[in-house]
């Protein structure tokens, strides 16, 4: 029993030897000496492999410091794919994605990137990664043409940078360019018109990332994208209701936001259009069903969405005529006689007509 577990534990001590030690190690580069690793043990450095994965990182080092391109690019992708599992795996695919960046293959640039964060997430070099997928991204966003073949260039792709923000914000969402990234897609979608992904995207950047900085703006952002879908006080509401509660909850939680002016004009827009939805409906039930109780509701509830727009006024002015009509009814039903309106003016006698002679 003593002797398994002596075992056990010297194998537990030998995995944890070879696999941290060999991710711990930091890859240094010099005109002189070549590759070299500090901090760490390299298991890659000795055999046949090892040898050969360092005569390549060298060769590959030395060709793209000559200006060779196309031969450091093609070295590099080769150490990938032959030694995946050693320390200059990660290396390897960074320096290829910078010269595909650097030549403006755009796609093959970040699908590069993508492979060093999908199978080494730890490496130092991970948050760096992601920098420069999200310039990738930006740069295909605002307009920036691909090159093909590293001399033609390509098509402008906006919805190829949608595509990469998203997949920024998956493979690192706690990342300082998950938000940016959400905050460029919103914008992104909504110059498209599919504004339903829009609002998704504020909506994740808001419950996702509440302490950001960019937070208050996806709030405003939101609420304004509320706002651009509601047609009119005719129509269904919904997203009148949705962007009063964005912009209530931006005025309540960012007191202080330079954007406050902007909440407050989009504020009174959409609840002046809420309160009239309410006035057109008390106006159907009060002068097509003669229901003056269905009426009084909806007079009511357009108070209190704004009881201090003009609309609001207009619907207290209806509820005089109507607490009117009301009693009226009652007293007609309890058999007694409605009350007596104030008596109309007199009308005033026409003025007789009188000729001139000359």
């Amino acid at each position: 029993m003593r002797r398994l577990s002596l075992s056990l534990l010297l194998a537990a001590s030998a995995a944890s030897l070879l696999v941290p030690a060999r991710l711990a190690a930091d890859l240094v580069w010099t005109p002189q000496g070549g590759w070299k690793a500090e901090g760490g043990v390299l298991a890659e450095f000795t055999g046949e492999q090892g040898r050969n994965a360092l005569d390549s990182m060298n060769k590959a080092r030395a060709a793209e410091e000559s200006g060779h391109a196309r031969s450091a690019l093609k070295l590099y992708l080769g150490v990938q794919k032959r030694y995946p599992n050693s320390v200059f795996a990660p290396e390897a695919l960074y320096r290829a994605g910078r010269i595909q960046q650097q030549r403006l293959a755009y796609y093959q640039a970040f699908e590069t990137y993508q492979q060093m964060v999908s199978r080494y997430p730890n490496s130092e070099k991970f948050t760096q990664v992601i920098g420069e997928q999200y310039r990738i991204a930006s740069d295909l966003f605002a307009g920036k043409r691909p090159r093909l073949w590293g001399f033609l260039p390509g098509f402008k792709n906006r919805d190829r940078a949608l595509e990469f923000f998203e997949t920024i914000v998956k493979s690192a969402p706690f990342s300082d360019y998950a938000p940016l990234s959400l905050m460029n897609a919103s914008r992104g979608y909504k110059q498209k018109g599919e504004t339903e992904a829009a609002i998704d995207a504020l909506d994740r950047m808001i419950n996702t990332y509440p302490r950001s900085t960019l937070t208050p703006d996806a709030y405003l952002k939101i609420a304004e994208t509320h706002a651009s879908l509601v047609d009119g006080p005719l129509y269904d509401q919904a997203s009148t209701k949705q962007a009063v509660t964005y912009y209530e909850d931006y005025m309540i939680l960012f007191p202080g936001d330079a954007g406050m002016v902007q909440a407050e004009s989009g504020l009174d827009k959409m609840k002046t259009v809420l309160a009239r939805s309410k006035l057109t409906i008390a106006d159907y039930y009060y002068k097509h069903r003669r229901n003056y109780k269905a009426a009084r509701v909806f007079y009511n509830e357009a108070i209190t969405v704004y009881p201090d727009s003009a609309v609001a006024k207009q619907a207290r002015e209806k509820l005089v005529d109507i607490d009117a009509k009301l009693e009226a009814q009652a007293a007609v039903a309890a058999g007694q006689p409605a009350p007596q309106s104030a008596a109309p003016k007199a009308a005033e006698p026409k003025k007789k007509k009188r000729f001139l002679l000359f």
